[in-house]
């Protein structure tokens, strides 16, 4: 997950029509859905403790993005002793696994990330990082060890496998580049997954699925005003204070910035009245700079509303005018913007359905709101494929165990390893099982 301060946008595609989400609709999940779900339970039991030392290593070996030799390295002998077909070096470190069944059938794929943060965070982990100034303080050690831990589970079932499972270790996620980059050398020329699934481990309760259809987070935007330099200090204060005030949107009470609230029992991103829908958040102070003769300010904006965003220019051209400043103004425009993770409708769905029938209602849940302030460039993937992006929990307080991405104390509470390699590799044998795709874009 990338934390996103200056980015984010773009509408992704049309999805898919109506007739697809009768398909999905039909799909019944029945005793022998059960009986599969049990399996996988016993399998994921059986290699969890690997999967905890695997992400242990893992952490204490992080590689900031560009930089993943070690861990792509890592990740390919296990995805060949798994038995898988391995693709290496598309771009960058990339590694591909291709898990081929013993049936006919379609083909899912997973996404899972490579790269660590960059930065001085005090990883109070006991296996702490042993490389200086990099740290797995968004959580990409427990989605490689979820990956595997789904790889294993399914390969073990090889033989009666109905159909095909991708798996994508992409680098450079916390730079935004890996998976366009990846997307623009057609990683699924041979394989065509019919869908794509991903996941975040995040600031929720341990053991919690949270999804939505569409949006997960909140459109991203980079806003510049560019005018004469001839405005006072004082001016450009007082202009870029009414800005902020025309933008800015919240429901009454609601404090979507405050992200440690995600979870909370009536304003969290689970509760139907969530402070975390329906805003506009835009930072507090403008940067300005001086460039070719001009003023240029600058500030991040975070809209839930795609629709919204395309009146920010005008309604900002309007307080310049309001304010008396027309005549310096030269131009407003959004300089940055990256495509936002949306989820298709009538996967997201299923997926609900089929995980609530493995988790039960109450861990398996519906977000009703965005999260601002990150994104994930899993997005370009569902450019082309189909997919569903889900938060899992990994904070544990009665452990003193919180999951907030990009935070100083950041840690996982290595149970949702287990949550989600028997979730998902249950999912991923249901959508094999599927009389129908939703097809791809």
């Amino acid at each position: 997950m990338t934390v996103q301060v200056r980015f984010r946008g773009g509408r992704v595609a049309a999805l898919l029509a109506l007739a697809s989400a009768g398909l999905l609709a039909g799909c019944q999940h029945g005793p022998a859905q059960r009986v599969g779900s049990d399996h996988v339970r016993v399998q994921t039991d059986a290699v969890f403790d690997k999967l905890v030392a695997l992400r242990r290593d893992l952490h204490q070996h992080p590689e900031a993005a560009g930089q993943e030799v070690r861990t792509a390295a890592t990740v390919a002998a296990r995805l060949r002793a798994l038995g898988l077909e391995v693709q290496t070096g598309l771009y960058g470190h990339s590694v591909v696994g291709i898990l081929r069944g013993g049936q006919p059938g379609r083909t899912i794929a997973w996404r899972a990330e490579l790269d660590a943060l960059a930065g001085d965070y005090r990883d109070p982990a006991a296996f702490r990082s042993l490389n200086p100034g990099v740290h797995h303080a968004c959580g990409h050690d427990v989605h490689m060890a979820v990956a595997l831990g789904i790889a294993e589970v399914l390969a073990a079932q090889r033989a009666s496998l109905r159909g095909t499972v991708v798996f994508v270790f992409q680098p450079e996620e916390e730079t935004f580049r890996g998976a366009k980059a990846l997307v623009d050398r057609d990683v699924f020329a041979t394989t065509r997954p019919d869908e794509i699934y991903g996941l975040h481990v995040t600031a929720l309760p341990v053991g919690q699925i949270v999804v939505r259809a569409n949006e997960m987070f909140a459109h991203q935007r980079r806003l510049q005003l560019r005018l004469k330099d001839e405005l006072s200090a004082a001016e450009l204060q007082q202009l870029g204070q009414r800005v902020q005030g025309a933008l800015a949107r919240t429901r009454p009470g609601a404090r979507p910035w405050e992200l440690q609230n995600i979870n909370d029992a009536e304003r969290g991103l689970t509760m139907p009245g969530t402070a975390f829908q329906d805003y506009l958040i835009i930072d507090p102070t403008f940067d300005t700079r001086r460039e070719n003769g001009d003023l240029v300010l600058e500030a991040n904006l975070y809209e839930t509303s795609i629709a919204a965003l395309g009146t920010v220019s005008a309604r900002v051209e309007q307080v310049v005018e309001a304010a008396g400043l027309r005549r310096a103004l030269r131009s407003v425009s959004f300089v940055q913007a990256n495509p936002t993770v949306l989820n298709h409708p009538a996967l997201t769905d299923e997926a609900l359905r089929v995980l609530q029938s493995v988790g039960g209602a109450d861990t398996v849940r519906p977000s009703f709101g965005q999260a601002p302030f990150f994104n994930d460039d899993f997005a370009y993937f569902q450019q082309r494929v189909p997919g569903v992006y889900f938060f899992v929990g990994g904070s544990n307080p009665a452990k003193g165990l919180v999951a907030m991405n990009h935070a100083p104390d950041f840690q996982v509470d290595e149970e949702s390893i287990r949550v989600g390699v028997r979730s998902f590799a249950t999912l991923i044998l249901a959508r094999l099982g599927a009389p129908g795709g939703a097809g791809r874009e």
